[in-house]
């Protein structure tokens, strides 16, 4: 259990020096700088040192620590429902800045710049976790240290069967996104860190379910086994696929390139108001047959809607 403790104590020392640098940056810089910018390189080192120390639990755990895999899905539930409540509304993924983006909630230079920050951010985690994991605090971390110079690639099936598994995380992910972007994260964050604890379980042993193209080119792209475009077919084109599929499904179209809906049709909303139907002339209410009773050459002075 000691290598759980040091796993444990990397997971609150990463959290604690994220949520500093995050209280520093959003004292020390413009709002537009921190939104844009800082608040993604910290959203994006913190999940991604995570995720990192979470692969090495999962990979080595089993055999070298005794773990079970109800210790360990428990574990990342619980990492990301702390992610959720601490990022900051950072994405942290280039896929969801990317949706933002087509859903026209995002302009092209904002988007781009957080992409970059994302790049940027899981960049340094691999730094920063690599050099903790050189430091052997614990069994386990020797091993990952000993084991990084022939790292194993994530993708351990075929190249389409892997962009297939990645696209319908992608899918999953973002429909729910979308579905619960007005919800408050009392409900958000719970759904969100069970489905990323689901698709982990079933999809896992294929391709690792990152669905962010960051932190899989961090992760896995420098690995051998497969060539850099096999890994952009599943890593980056798989769950791509995914988000745009899942934002046709949920709004019809892509509003940042169409304005009509191309596969629902909208009922307008207000309805044309339809004339009054015909009396019948045996009906003794009409104004016609009431007129029948004034005197002979007076006019009528009642107007259309008179009764």
């Amino acid at each position: 259990m000691a290598g759980l403790n040091v796993s444990l104590s990397f997971f609150f020392a990463t959290f604690g020096l994220c949520e500093g640098a995050r209280r520093a940056s959003k004292a020390l810089l413009p709002v537009g700088a921190y939104e844009g910018f800082a608040r993604e390189v910290v959203g994006a080192v913190q999940l991604g040192a995570c995720c990192l120390e979470m692969r090495m639990l999962v990979e080595l755990g089993p055999w070298a620590g005794g773990f079970g895999p109800d210790l360990l899905f428990t574990l990342l539930f619980l990492l990301f429902l702390a992610h959720g409540a601490t990022l900051d509304r950072a994405l942290a993924n280039p896929t969801v800045s990317l949706q933002e983006f087509l859903m026209a909630e995002a302009s092209l230079p904002g988007t781009l710049l957080k992409l970059a920050a994302q790049g940027l951010g899981m960049q340094a985690a691999c730094t920063l976790t690599h050099l903790c994991w050189a430091w052997e605090l614990s069994d386990l971390h020797l091993l990952q240290s000993l084991m990084a110079q022939s790292c194993s690639s994530a993708l351990r099936t075929s190249v389409p069967h892997g962009a297939l598994v990645e696209a319908a995380c992608a899918f999953c992910f973002h429909l729910l996104l979308l579905h619960l972007r007005h919800s408050p994260p009392a409900y958000r964050v719970p759904a969100v860190a069970l489905l990323v604890t689901v698709t982990a379980y079933t999809a896992g042993p294929f391709t690792s379910a990152f669905f962010n193209p960051a932190l899989a080119t961090s992760v896995t792209f420098g690995c051998s086994g497969h060539t850099l475009l096999e890994y952009a077919q599943v890593y980056w084109l798989g769950p791509l696929t995914g988000m745009v599929l899942a934002v046709l499904l949920h709004q019809g179209r892509l509003p940042r390139l169409f304005q009509r809906n191309l596969f629902y049709s909208q009922k307008n909303k207000y309805r044309a108001p339809r004339g009054k139907p015909a009396l019948a002339s045996g009906d003794t209410q009409t104004p016609a047959k009431g007129s029948s009773g004034r005197e002979p050459g007076r006019r009528s002075v009642d107007g259309p809607h008179s009764s």
